[in-house]
């Protein structure tokens, strides 16, 4: 049998972790959908961007019930991270670079109309770097075994001994961390321009059998892209990038992360039959 006194220990414990987090932590209120978001520094909240809306007023709501307007600094879909400035002096939390271990304990603080929520679950999944759908590098894959409503979605996940180790968002049929090695490589440079640079070549793109193996066939061309101004041309087949051979047009795309602008590329491309290389400056995808 456990001793209730154990268990009684847990429960003050988790209990106080709470509640030395939820002030950090408050709802946001854009254009009738509902997150939780925290205070990364003063003046400024990190959410989940798939959370927010494209349009329409947003409303921050603290732990004490009072509410503050809040304006977009910048937001990147690919990440999920969205972050907000507001007028308030509330103190931000330390966020943790501590990949949890399978199988830890695992509590996400949220706010629900800015009462503090908590659900408590378990890591389920700890594992490597990976790249969403969207084409967003993640330092580590953490998935948990707890159930979140919408409205709970840019909480903060803690581990056992209180210490956030990233923000918890509703990822297809499970919880995913957005850990805090993202959130401190995308949010600074939201801070200072509002946007991630990512790498641009100005093609439309679509998968192709070749005889050995896959490519991608140039669609449609930008005419003032930088493909454009290396030669590339509709039709053409890119068959490898820096004698790389492609395995499809995702493969094509994880090039052009945000280190890639500027860069030269070599391509390697099927012509009417015959092989070519054509040489190719990154540019900077524009804002749509």
């Amino acid at each position: 049998m456990t001793d209730p006194t154990t268990l009684s220990s847990l429960s003050s414990a988790l209990s106080e972790t709470i509640a030395r987090t939820a002030p950090a932590v408050v709802s946001v209120h854009s254009h009738r959908l509902r997150a939780s978001g925290f205070v990364w520094k003063p003046g400024l909240v990190i959410t989940a961007d798939e959370a927010l809306a494209d349009d329409g007023e947003i409303e921050i709501q603290l732990s004490d019930g009072s509410r503050r307007p809040a304006t977009i600094a910048g937001r990147d879909h690919t990440t999920d991270i969205a972050l907000l400035r507001f007028d308030a002096d509330v103190a931000p939390l330390k966020l943790s670079a501590t990949v949890p271990a399978l199988g830890s304990l695992a509590i996400v603080v949220a706010a629900d109309r800015g009462a503090p929520t908590a659900r408590l679950g378990m890591v389920s999944l700890s594992g490597p770097a990976w790249r969403s759908l969207r084409g967003g590098d993640i330092d580590a894959r953490i998935e948990l075994d707890v159930r979140l409503r919408h409205s709970q979605q840019g909480g903060l996940a803690l581990n056992a001994s209180g210490e956030p180790f990233g923000m918890a968002v509703l990822g297809p049929r499970r919880v995913l961390t957005i850990p805090t090695a993202t959130i401190e490589r995308v949010a600074p440079q939201l801070e200072s321009s509002g946007r991630i640079a990512r790498g641009y070549l100005g093609l439309g793109l679509q998968p192709v059998r070749v005889d050995d193996g896959i490519g991608v066939m140039v669609m449609n061309v930008d005419k003032n892209g930088p493909s454009a101004a290396a030669g590339i041309r509709q039709g053409d087949v890119i068959v490898a990038v820096n004698d790389e051979r492609l395995s499809g047009v995702r493969a094509m795309l994880r090039t052009l992360g945000p280190q890639s602008v500027g860069r030269v590329v070599d391509l390697t491309v099927r012509r009417g039959g015959e092989p070519l290389h054509v040489r190719v400056t990154i540019g900077e995808r524009p804002e749509t």
